[in-house]
């Protein structure tokens, strides 16, 4: 069944190539096109273009279609275009001549629309939730963890020192950016397309004030071309927010393996959170991290997947639009799957004490002996040349104290500060 059948069969190989995974994917918007048809038929009972009983009548029956949805009773033959057609089908089916009135003033233009925003709007929410446990995560082993002084990088040598407190929070921080896009994604997302039609409007007097409350959005897209036109907006805004999280959370997986590699050796993971090696048995591999750095790598390419497919489209509808889902549907799996394994296995770190006592990191206090000659009333250039003289002489002396006094000023680490500025994005 086809929402635009005339009577005229479709060519089996165009029909194929058309349809593709769409049935597959469509699974996942299945509950949200029930949703957006019941707020739709009590609109359409609101400007009598349905009689009450017609409208309770679809009501019950879509919400009927729902329980079997959430059930895992629900699926798209063969036989079906898509979710539209499919609910479609059973509605006409259950309820004759009143099913085939509930396309009334619709399109399957605005129906994918409305899908779409709705799905799109539980999953930035869920994303949020995910990263607030995260987030809440990071700051406790970041309070646990703050007196443990860590080696700091640059260029991947030796800096300055640092500390388990800082690099947990820092992380923590960081997320808050991430949620700030996704509130401002969340924002685009929240506007209901319903009523736009195939992109023109419709000609009967359609409330869309009404679908707007019902929906749960928080206003309309009042233009309709502007409606359609958010079909690849919408999508790549969302993509944007995800390859953020994705670019913080794979950092993160990076200094993971980096720090359990045995040359640093700052961490390690319990053995049942690794992975071995056929041929070699000492081996205790972080393949979590490391696939969650892989994932998430590939999530940052899928804003610049949907840019190529949609930034030389004209306004209006064009079947182009139909890929989006082949690549936004499983990357949202996929990051959700990554915050999941992250959080499970983050917990269980395991931090190395005494890690500056390796004789390699007394270069790590190089400021702090500029820093002691410039209290002492020396010109900070010329402080920093004596030192600069002492190290090619291999003369200077780690000034040994600084590791202990050094942590007042590095684990001034403001974790208040930092859960209330997360709370602001809540």
């Amino acid at each position: 069944m086809k929402l635009w059948e005339k009577g005229i069969s479709t060519d089996k190989q165009i029909e194929h190539f058309t349809i593709g995974n769409d049935r597959e994917l469509d699974l996942v918007l299945a509950k949200y096109d029930a949703i957006g048809s019941i707020a739709h038929t009590k609109m359409l009972g609101k400007i009598n273009l349905l009689t009450t009983i017609e409208t309770n009548s679809l009501v019950i029956a879509l919400e009927e279609i729902i329980l079997d949805i959430e059930k895992g009773n629900f699926i798209i033959e063969d036989d079906f275009e898509d979710v539209h057609s499919k609910i479609e089908y059973l509605l006409t089916t259950k309820l004759g001549e009143t099913g085939k009135k509930i396309h009334t003033a619709r399109s399957r233009n605005d129906q994918v629309l409305v899908d779409m925003h709705l799905y799109l709007k539980d999953v930035i929410i869920e994303f949020k939730e995910q990263l607030k446990t995260l987030f809440d995560l990071l700051l406790e082993l970041a309070n646990k963890h703050q007196n443990v002084l860590l080696p700091g990088y640059t260029h991947l040598q030796i800096a300055m020192p640092s500390s388990f407190g800082m690099w947990f929070s820092s992380y923590a921080e960081s997320f808050i950016d991430d949620v700030t896009l996704l509130n401002a994604t969340l924002k685009i997302i929240n506007q209901n397309p319903l009523g736009s039609a195939a992109g023109y409007g419709s000609s009967f007097p359609i409330n869309r004030t009404y679908t707007t409350q019902e929906l749960g959005f928080e206003t309309l897209k009042y233009n309709p071309i502007a409606a359609q036109m958010s079909r690849g907006k919408s999508e790549k805004t969302v993509a944007f927010a995800m390859s953020s999280v994705a670019a913080t959370l794979s950092k993160f997986a990076m200094d993971v393996c980096l720090y359990m590699n045995q040359n640093f050796d700052f961490i390690s993971l319990p053995a049942n959170l690794t992975t071995g090696s056929s041929i070699m048995p000492h081996k205790k591999n972080p393949d979590v991290f490391e696939l969650i750095r892989g994932k998430c790598n590939k999530i940052q390419a899928l804003p610049y997947e949907i840019t190529i497919i949609t930034n030389n489209l004209p306004s209006g509808y064009h079947r182009d639009l139909q890929l989006l889902k082949e690549g936004l549907f499983p990357a949202i799996q996929n990051l959700k799957a990554c915050l999941d394994i992250a959080i499970h296995s983050i917990k269980q770190i395991q931090i190395k004490d005494n890690i500056l006592d390796d004789k390699k990191y007394n270069y790590l206090f190089t400021v702090d002996a500029i820093n002691e000659l410039v209290v002492a009333g020396i010109p900070f250039r010329d402080a920093y040349k004596t030192v600069a003289n002492q190290i090619e002489n291999n003369i200077f002396k780690s000034p040994k104290i600084t590791k202990h006094s050094h942590e007042g000023s590095i684990n001034n680490l403001c974790l208040e500060e930092i859960r209330n500025k997360m709370n602001l994005e809540y």
